[in-house]
């Protein structure tokens, strides 16, 4: 088949959910015998041409907080509709608005909901009401509508009476690297509790920041994420960070960094009021850490039993759930082997694709006496596929 992908920031995936899934799907679909191109915004990719056999078209977009993402995905339609693709495969509500229009052309369109966006503090009014408005189009006018957690599943089945289908975000396994370059930040000699993240409201940080500031300890916290149109909340956690050269701010991190956060933090916190299916909640079992999660559905989805929870917006609990797990290393290191456990068991990318190429396969269940998918050209691979699975 030939694919697009449309919604997302782009690829390779530096900061950003809904980019590394991308990127993960994208470049094993390749794998998998499919061409798969990427549509990117200018001001997040640098990359044009070919990444990891995938094809990367790089278009403009308003970058505004309001007209960023949409501006983005209406150029990159029109460019699609020109390349007539097999399936137009849109992320997030807000560019399912779009996902019709490729039906037009004769595409099969897939929409994935990756969250609620409109719950999302950083909205105004509009935006909320109109972010609201598009779950009709995410479920109405694509083919198929994929949700990336259970939650969101028994959501939008209840309320819009559509069978959707639920396929989980991933992490590869976690890459275990000494510590060398985070050493400039004085954290190898000490241990850190570590959040990985946009710095957005309703990812909880000034909760972490306040139950952290409470406590007596030569513990360290470390905050690895930055600003997403949130310039303003930022400047709040600066305001609670204070003087306190405990807790560490180090903006968006990627690569070899981010591995050897991952791989010497003492546990990790996410106390999180919002989220779809976190890919940083799953990166940090699958990199056999402790962590300890605010208890909303979608956190206590990802890691079941496995994990340490506190309840949501109580700063009063989170600081007691960290004073315990700092004065209980055995505790930690029991439960970070449970979190490995449970993320080898259930959070498989590879898996995730295989569930994600069954999706696009049954779009083209129906055809006409085993037609090739594309009229433009036959690929051997997804002929064999698709016989196989449709008997």
């Amino acid at each position: 088949m030939r694919i697009a992908m449309i919604g997302q920031k782009g690829i390779p995936a530096t900061y950003g959910g809904i980019e590394r899934h991308v990127e993960e799907i994208a470049t094993r679909l390749v794998e998998r015998g499919h061409e798969v191109d990427v549509y990117s915004r200018v001001h997040y990719s640098r990359h044009s041409g070919e990444f990891r056999g995938v094809q990367t078209h790089r278009l403009p977009s308003v970058n505004t907080k309001h007209l960023d993402a949409i501006t983005h995905c209406a150029f990159s339609t029109v460019d699609a509709l020109a390349r007539r693709y097999d399936v137009v495969h849109y992320h997030a509500l807000g560019p399912a608005i779009f996902a019709s229009l490729p039906r037009l052309g004769g595409a099969k369109t897939v929409v994935t909901v990756h969250g609620l966006d409109w719950e999302r503090g950083k909205w105004g009014k509009f935006a909320t009401w109109f972010l609201r408005f598009c779950e009709h189009p995410a479920i109405r006018f694509p083919n198929k509508t994929i949700v990336v957690s259970q939650t969101l599943k028994e959501y939008f089945d209840e309320k819009f009476k559509v069978e959707t289908v639920m396929i989980p975000n991933g992490a590869n396994p976690g890459i275990h690297r000494p510590p060398n370059k985070i050493k400039r930040f004085g954290l190898d000699k000490h241990r850190y509790i570590l959040f990985v993240g946009r710095l957005v409201p309703e990812k909880g940080c000034h909760y972490l920041l306040e139950a952290f500031s409470r406590l007596d300890t030569d513990a360290h916290l470390v905050m690895a994420g930055g600003s997403s149109f949130s310039d303003g909340y930022v400047d709040s956690l600066m305001r609670i960070k204070g003087n306190d050269d405990r807790i560490h701010m180090l903006g968006y991190v990627y690569g070899d960094l981010l591995d050897e956060l991952w791989t010497n933090a003492y546990m990790v916190s996410q106390p999180s009021v919002l989220e779809g299916l976190s890919i940083s909640l799953i990166e940090a079992i699958s990199h056999g850490k402790c962590v300890l999660v605010s208890d909303i559905p979608e956190n206590m989805e990802v890691v079941a039993d496995c994990a340490v929870s506190h309840k949501t917006r109580d700063v009063d609990d989170l600081e007691a759930k960290l004073r315990e797990l700092l004065e209980d290393p055995a505790r930690v290191d029991s439960v970070a082997q449970a979190c490995k456990r449970h993320a080898e068991a259930h959070y498989s990318w590879n898996r995730i694709v295989e569930a994600t190429e069954a999706v696009y396969l049954d779009l083209f269940a129906g055809d006409a006496k085993g037609e090739p998918v594309s009229t433009r050209k036959t690929n051997p691979k997804l002929t064999l596929v698709k016989n196989r699975r449709l008997g």
